[in-house]
């Protein structure tokens, strides 16, 4: 199984575990809520795992701009 961590907000790649030992509980998917996991989870046809998340360069910027939140893509 391969897990792609990108950006939900600008798509940057922020990272890729390749495992084929690694579960769900371990990725920590179980804690999500049936909300989250549809928003932030999808599952490729191959058994890959995409998963949204937050970059460090987003994370900063809705920090200093709150108004940003308003948006679903930030260019940076």
């Amino acid at each position: 199984m391969i897990v792609h961590y990108y950006c939900r907000h600008c798509t940057a790649d922020i990272g890729t575990i390749d495992s084929s030992s690694l579960t769900e509980e371990q990725l920590g998917i179980q804690t999500l809520s049936e909300n989250e996991k549809q928003e932030m989870v999808s599952y490729g046809a191959n058994g890959d795992i995409r998963i949204q998340t937050i970059c460090e360069n987003c994370q900063e910027a809705l920090e200093e701009n709150p108004d940003l939140h308003q948006y679903d893509y930030l260019i940076h």
